[in-house]
């Protein structure tokens, strides 16, 4: 039988669009605050990794406690009974935000993200395209309508990046934040640093 002590498990999709560090990032921060994760990987973000990073797969294996494919739709997070803080897709493409959008449930990431949305729970999309076409602006409404929170890979530049670590950084503190877990990722609006 579970445990029914209040705990944070997070699922974490990362799919194929371009900004794939954002995900390994995230995942990296996650770990380091011992908070369990559930990943799933898709194909293109398997490759995406390998084009845009030094990183492999093993090195996200190490950081989840957890790893599934895209096609293992009778994975745990596949269903509502698997309990369960949230989940972010980080970055997410277009492709997924559609599929999620229009309920075509045909990978583990879509199954996933629309089981966490019928059952309350916070999806935060993290989509990473530009421009933006009518279709991806009404898809990302459709999902805002459903209770997502859409959070695009959109650097800010109040904190005074001086690297691209900083700018990271920034994003998956936003990500972070959304999910009430306390992080020193860059500098606050506000604060003195």
């Amino acid at each position: 039988m579970e445990d029914e002590k209040s705990y944070l498990r997070l699922v974490v999709g990362i799919s194929g669009a371009s900004g794939v560090i954002y995900g390994l990032r995230t995942l990296e921060i996650l770990h380091s605050l011992k908070i369990e994760t559930h990943v799933v990987l898709s194909q293109w973000g398997e490759k995406n990794i390998e084009i845009e990073t030094d990183k492999t797969i093993e090195y996200v294996r190490s950081l989840a406690t957890a790893l599934y494919g895209n096609d293992s739709l009778a994975a745990p997070i596949s269903s509502g009974s698997f309990l369960h803080s949230g989940m972010v897709i980080v970055p997410c493409s277009m492709k997924t935000l559609a599929s999620i959008a229009n309920g075509y449930d045909e990978t583990l990431i879509s199954r996933a993200a629309g089981v966490t949305l019928k059952e309350s729970r916070l999806l935060v999309v993290v989509p990473r395209e530009t421009p933006l076409s009518r279709i991806h602006l009404q898809n990302m409404l459709k999902l805002a309508e459903a209770g997502a929170v859409i959070l695009p890979a959109m650097p800010g530049f109040y904190h005074k990046p001086t690297s691209l670590q900083d700018m990271v950084d920034h994003l998956v503190g936003k990500i972070i934040d959304q999910f009430n877990i306390r992080n020193n990722l860059s500098r606050r609006w506000g604060s003195v640093r």
